[in-house]
């Protein structure tokens, strides 16, 4: 090719390379069956983009001469690349929809989302918005609620109706309970409509047969109450009905541990003495027990519930207000100790209200009460699968499966990676031989793990990558030991690989279940079908490998079946040394002897001798149990070899251990005896009798210095040696203080005897003198004599004599030893309620009542003293005996 060719070629080439350039010249029609290609406007892909360019790049390579019919041929088709689409720049709505696919309980991004909603003013938005929320928080009672804010205008009552039979369904919450009832009345403002307040009433009904046995439903009933009492009654009749209906609302809310309880008796005391006074009395004996037992119920609920309420539901709010509320979202757990003790609180109130604390009869009350605490402590602790357990667990034993049944399946569905839950629902569907129901549970329950591995890996790949871009470049001036020195991705790798080898072996287990599962009920063939599964699994682990070869074996009696699957695994996973331990012990176990060395001659020396440790202590476990002296000698120098820092009595002496009884280290090395008695015990020990004297001892010496002994084990024995010692100067210490106890206690009781001797000198003198009494003191007949502490007479002290104001040894060692006052969970009584018992009680007499006598005035000189006397009964009122003063 001429220069003026190559020149215009090379310019042509880089006009048409260029993607921005355009031809001016006329494009000519391109064939018919390209036409209707290009007829329609597709985006174009980039791979598409760069395969055509690759094209025109080896077009233009081959060489055409200038003036050439082909050269105008091309200049006339050369077409210019369509430029690429601009991208469109996401809204803030859609990145956020984004993050929830990779995080659908953010709670910051929803309550975002539902912001921007809100403020929009679209109703369809704000549709969307909360629907996500409360798919991810189904019991969000706030978050309910302020949705049904949205739809309280006449035009949307039947869209709020909706939401209302939906969220009522399995709400625990008071808070919406009281929104739906106020939601009703607001409905049915008519007071005088028999039919409107009948609508009302069964509202009111219908609240209180979910929730009325809650604390916080108080308000509930004392809405009901004021409802029935603003009710109109024209006859007698009517006004006997709106009594009655009073009474009634009034015995089922006292006996309930309500916050208002205490009010509500007050007022059914009013209410019933402004009725009746003699019924007053029978009807408010007969609900004391119960209203007392529920008044020490709400002082247990307090105690119970009050710290795990602490942050209550945010309330009901302005939907203009464009700031989203806190709704107080359930967050997964981070297993601190705050969540720790907020589960063993949930556990705690459960457990209380399975003890029937409030003597419920009724088996069906009691059962409902249990059944929504479960319900609270689920719906507060919803990524708790432990809460979702019991309650599935208590619904079952209370003869309850369809209940549990659900309650498991919802914990399934907020705890989609929880192994818990999944293998017990799969258990009961086994149970019901729904065999498909259990396959798809376990592949939900591993694609829901595979998430998690495929986010833990991108996470430890990112942060390794980012730790290589911001390393300094290699010194190779440097010194070697600088040069070999981790770096920041080897520090990474070594604190995130065993997080994420964690998750694979747990992932494996769920393998292996189902494999189990598939065995038992549907036999070895489908096991097999899913160990093939598992195997193209990108994350599979080698626990799978050695359970598939174990069932293999078992089932079918098959070692060579078992062996190609530890081959098959080793393959993977033959950097594993744990592996490899696993298969070397199957090998063994089946006494297959050759495999099992070619096994360990193949792989012991690709791992580095740190980790090649267990290997080789199976190894020559085997090799000296069950293999010759010549083996066992051979074995013993190439451990010299690898592990030259280990004392060769140690090696020596492992051939002569078994089941982990060392007799060389015990009798030889003076093991036994400091592990028994410590090394002063051991250093006084008398010598053996002669009966056991070995023939030609050499005489007893001192032990050598450390230095003479062999490396390794004089550390240990050095070690041993100062913790005995260590512990037997604690024992003296020990003993120290005690004696100084012991000291000080006879001290202490020698100055109370003294103290005593003086006080009963004191009193003899004031005898003496008369200033207390004259002559012998005046006993009533058969009473005791009198009685003074610590002393039994002339001559004679008690052994516990002490100080008025002290407390006898024993007795104050008992009480220390009782437990602490906050540790007491019985009934508590209240004085002034056992006193409003005891006056409201009404005891049968057979005997007439006493005849009212009238007041006298007291005599001259002030009020006459107490008659103390023994009661004769009421004809004794007018004799003028009088007991002693």
């Amino acid at each position: 090719m001429d220069p003026e060719a190559q020149l215009q070629f090379e310019s042509l080439a880089a006009e048409a390379t260029q993607p921005n350039s355009a031809v001016q010249q006329p494009t000519p029609p391109p064939p018919s069956s390209a036409l209707a290609e290009q007829s329609e406007e597709k985006p174009i892909v980039e791979g598409q983009e760069q395969e055509q360019e690759q094209e025109q790049e080896q077009e233009l390579s081959t060489p055409i001469k200038t003036g050439t019919p082909e050269l105008q041929d091309y200049k006339a088709n050369v077409t210019p690349p369509a430029p690429e689409p601009p991208k469109q720049k996401l809204t803030e709505t859609e990145l956020l929809r984004e993050r929830l696919k990779n995080d659908p309980l953010d709670t910051s991004v929803h309550q975002r989302l539902i912001g921007i909603a809100e403020a929009s003013g679209d109703v369809e938005k704000i549709q969307d918005a909360y629907e996500g929320l409360l798919a991810a928080f189904p019991n969000a009672t706030s978050a309910q609620i302020a949705y049904l804010n949205h739809f309280l205008t006449p035009a949307l009552f039947s869209k709020a109706e909706l939401l209302f039979s939906r969220f009522l369904r399995n709400s625990i919450s008071p808070e919406l309970w009281k929104f739906y009832l106020a939601y009703v009345r607001r409905t049915n403002p008519s007071t005088t409509d028999p039919q409107t307040r009948e609508v009302v009433k069964k509202a009111f009904e219908f609240a209180l047969l979910h929730i009325g046995q809650d604390r916080a439903a108080g308000d509930i009933w004392r809405d009901y109450i004021d409802f029935v009492k603003a009710g109109e009654a024209k006859t007698t009749w009517e006004e006997q009905q709106k009594m009655d209906a009073l009474r009634r609302l009034y015995h089922r809310a006292v006996v309930i541990p309500l916050e208002n309880v205490e009010q509500l008796w007050r007022e059914l005391d009013q209410f019933e003495n402004g009725l009746n006074k003699i019924t007053a009395k029978k009807f408010l004996a007969d609900l004391s027990p119960s209203y007392m037992t529920a008044r020490t119920a709400l002082r247990e609920l307090r105690r119970l519930l009050d710290p795990l309420e602490e942050k209550a539901a945010a309330p009901p709010r302005d939907p203009a207000i464009p700031a989203p509320p806190d709704f107080n979202l359930p967050t997964p757990p981070t297993w601190t100790e705050s969540d720790r003790a907020a589960v063993q609180g949930w556990k705690a109130y459960v457990k209380w209200e399975e003890s029937n604390p409030l003597d419920l009869e009724d088996t069906g009350a009691w059962h409902g009460r249990v059944s929504v605490a479960y319900r609270k402590a689920c719906a507060a602790m919803q990524f708790y699968p432990e809460i979702w357990y019991l309650a599935y667990n208590w619904a079952n034993m209370a003869g309850k499966p369809d209940e549990a049944m659900a309650i498991i399946k919802q914990g399934m569905e907020a705890n989609k990676s929880s192994p818990l839950l999944h293998f017990a629902y799969n258990e009961i569907c086994e149970v019901q031989k729904k065999y498909p129901e259990v396959h798809s549970t376990f592949e939900g329950l591993i694609n829901s793990l595979n998430v998690q591995l495929d986010a833990l890996d991108n996470s430890i790949k990112e942060e390794v990558a980012a730790a290589k871009a911001n390393a300094p470049p290699v010194d190779y001036m440097a010194a070697p030991d600088e040069q070999s020195a981790p770096s920041e991705a080897d520090s990474i790798l070594a604190r995130r690989t065993p997080e994420l080898n964690e998750l694979k072996s747990e992932l494996g287990v769920v393998w292996i279940m189902y494999m189990r599962f598939a065995r038992r009920s549907e036999g070895l063939k489908p096991a097999r079908t899913i160990f093939g599964k598992a195997r193209k699994d990108k994350h599979i682990f080698w626990n799978v490998y050695e359970a598939a070869a174990l069932m293999e074996y078992h089932c079918t009696k098959a070692p060579d079946v078992a062996t190609k699957i530890f081959e098959l695994g080793l393959k993977v996973f033959n950097d594993n040394p744990d592996y490899v331990l696993r298969y070397l012990g199957f090998l063994i176990s089946v006494n297959d002897e050759n495999n099992a060395r070619a096994l360990f001659e193949r792989v012991i020396m690709t791992f580095p001798p740190d980790k090649a440790r267990p290997i080789w202590d199976r190894w020559s476990r085997y090799e000296y149990n069950f293999g010759d002296l010549i083996g066992s000698q051979k074995l013993e120098k190439r451990l010299a070899e690898i592990y030259p820092n280990d004392p060769p009595i140690k090696r020596f002496a492992n051939r002569y251990t078994y089941l982990g009884v060392d007799t060389i280290a015990s009798n030889d090395l003076g093991f036994k005896v400091v592990r028994q008695t410590g090394p002063s015990a051991a250093a006084s020990a008398s010598p053996p009798s002669s009966s056991v004297k070995r023939a030609a001892s050499p005489p007893r010496r001192a032990p050598d210095p450390p230095a003479k002994r062999f490396k390794g084990q004089a550390s240990d024995n050095d070690r041993a040696r100062e913790q005995e010692r260590e512990r037997e100067r604690e024992r003296d210490r020990d003993r120290e203080r005690e004696r100084d106890r012991m000291e000080r206690e006879r001290e202490r009781e020698r100055l109370e005897r003294e103290k005593e001797r003086e006080r009963e000198r004191e009193r003899d003198r004031g005898d003496r003198r008369g200033g207390r009494w004259e002559g012998p003191s005046a006993r009533r007949p058969n009473s005791p004599p009198p009685y003074r502490r610590g002393y039994d007479g002339p001559g004679r002290r008690h052994e516990d004599a002490h100080d008025e104001g002290g407390i006898p040894p024993l007795v104050a060692k008992f009480v220390a030893s009782l437990p602490a006052p906050q540790a007491f969970d019985g009934p508590v009584f209240r004085t002034d309620d056992l006193l409003t018992l005891f006056k409201n009680v009404s005891l049968p007499s057979k005997s007439p009542p006493p005849q009212r006598m009238r007041s006298r005035s007291p005599p001259r000189g002030g009020r006459p003293p107490p008659d103390y006397g023994p009661y004769q009964g009421p004809g004794d009122r007018g004799s003028s005996r009088r007991g002693r003063y």
